[in-house]
């Protein structure tokens, strides 16, 4: 089994120097820069898929990227959303790189070092971005076609592409998504994640989302407070 933690960073991972424009300029940009360092390939995926969590996250949950910026969003709505604090009012990332996103304690289940956060988990939360980023029907088998040979060209290892492709082809299976989130805690990164990718600017994408959110039964105070986590994080 591929390093589902590690893919899971190459989706949400750090900004990456130089890259700017559009999101199609960007993946070409990305695909050069794949093939020229592969090592510096953090949030390429994202790009290539055309979600908007690449290309809009703020500077320091960019720069946390992967599995440690879905933790720390969900962690810090679900304190909110404890405290009774209303969403407006509750305290928000700031978007300055140099301002760092506070990680959840070591104890809390949101902890990335937490037995919750699996390497079969990440895989979980991998499926569901790309779950979401298919939300709004954009991408047909032609655009599948591109999207694997970007991928293809940053070289993640046949396992991992053929992950990739194979959710790609396949309809989301949202009861086994939902499953999968065993507790509240994941859950609530389950939706995060979902979160981060999209943006809920289009009728099918804020129906996915609602749909997920009434699946997963969390309260929709709590799903107010990760919507207002994660826009807070977007530039």
């Amino acid at each position: 089994m591929f390093d589902a933690k590690k893919l899971l960073d190459q989706f949400l991972g750090s900004q990456i120097p130089g890259l700017s424009g559009t999101v199609k300029e960007r993946a070409g940009q990305a695909g050069q820069l794949a093939k020229d360092n592969p090592l510096a390939t953090g949030a390429i995926v994202a790009a290539l898929l055309g979600t908007k969590a690449g290309r809009q996250l703020a500077g320091n949950v960019a720069t946390v990227g992967g599995l440690a910026a879905v933790a720390g969003l969900g962690y810090l709505a679900y304190k909110n959303y404890k405290s009774g604090q209303s969403p407006e009012a509750a305290p928000q990332p700031a978007p300055q790189a140099d301002t760092p996103l506070p990680p959840p304690p070591a104890d809390s289940s949101f902890s990335t070092q937490s037995p919750l956060l699996s390497n079969d988990f990440a895989l979980t939360l991998l499926r569901a971005m790309i779950a979401a980023a298919k939300a709004d029907g954009h991408i047909d088998a032609s655009e599948r076609a591109n999207i694997m040979d970007k991928v293809h060209a940053v070289d993640l290892g046949p396992e991992a592409e053929a992950f990739i492709e194979n959710e790609l082809a396949n309809p989301v299976d949202m009861d086994d998504l939902v499953a999968a989130a065993g507790t509240e805690e994941q859950k609530v990164e389950l939706y995060t994640a979902t979160r981060m990718t999209i943006d809920p600017d289009t009728r099918a994408e804020r129906g996915y989302l609602d749909l997920l959110a009434g699946r997963l039964g969390l309260p929709d105070a709590l799903i107010d407070h990760i919507d207002a986590t994660v826009s807070a994080a977007k530039a």
